[in-house]
């Protein structure tokens, strides 16, 4: 089976040009935001359009629900794609539902600025920002079980064939999710570092922070930081816990992907204070 990604950050157009892009490439599905889709209809899964947060919805798109997942695995198992083309906003995302629903390695990597101009993907990042407007690749009435939010505009999509002659390849619904009404919400720096520090300092082998920066881009969270350590205990083994279960409760606190995680351990203290 044919793996391809088509990656380009969130409301760049990349869902409007799914269809376009799966046929140029000659894949006969496609994965967008949480949904198994073919031939303009869905065959598994679940719109994360339907979540009534955002952070709920990257959670639908990376198929981190069990019976989410085993539904599209099943699915795929059964109707053995030729090709599937992976919607994603960053390299890391598309890795992370194709390692999540065990498909495999990529054969190519489209980017949103290989098919759309620099003009067009501005014109699609406005109209997200000021109208809250989504696009999934797939018919109205295919979406009203999964779909929370507003029914905004269909789109019919169609292909020359001739002079004058078009013919119907599939359409496209306009959709505004709950999510896009309910206003924008900020999670501050200050707040990822207390939940990173309550991590740390609940370690025995772990004293304190004692320096935190992180940088919060559109693909994930950018961490370094200085700790203190208690002497006697296997530095590499506990920085390796402290990573991972750092990476873990960001994820669970709110859905944030951690890019990098730097912790560099600056002095020994020879027992933890109390």
């Amino acid at each position: 089976m044919r793996l391809v990604a088509f990656i380009g950050p969130s409301g760049t157009g990349k869902s409007h040009r799914a269809s376009w892009v799966a046929h140029e490439n000659g894949l006969d599905y496609i994965i967008d935001d949480g949904l198994l889709i073919h031939e303009n209809g869905i065959v598994a899964g679940k719109s994360a359009k339907k979540a009534s947060s955002k952070i709920n919805s990257i959670r639908v798109a990376l198929f981190t629900e069990e019976e989410h997942r085993e539904e599209v695995k099943k699915a795929i198992r059964k109707h053995k794609p030729k090709g599937i083309l992976i919607l994603g906003t960053s390299d890391k995302m598309v890795e992370k539902i194709a390692e999540t629903l065990e498909l495999g390695s990529f054969e190519k990597k489209i980017r949103i600025e290989d098919v759309a101009s620099p003009y067009e993907i501005q014109e699609a990042r406005n109209t997200r920002l000021k109208q809250g407007k989504h696009v999934i690749p797939v018919p109205a009435v295919q979406l009203k079980k999964q779909f929370s939010g507003y029914f905004l505009d269909p789109l019919q999509l169609f292909r020359r064939k001739g002079k004058g002659e078009f013919q119907k390849i599939g359409e496209k619904s306009v959709v505004r999710p709950t999510f896009s009404y309910y206003g924008n919400y900020t999670i501050s720096d200050y707040a990822i570092y207390q939940v990173v520090s309550y991590i740390i300092t609940s370690m025995p082998e772990m004293e304190k922070v004692t320096r935190f920066r992180t940088s919060n881009s559109p693909d994930g969270l950018y961490i370094d930081m200085d700790v203190i350590m208690v002497f006697g205990y296997n530095l590499i083994e506990a920085i390796r816990t402290a990573q991972k279960t750092i990476v873990r409760e960001l994820d669970r606190f709110a859905g944030f992907n951690v890019n990098s995680l730097n912790i560099n351990v600056k002095t020994l203290v020879l027992r933890k204070t109390t």
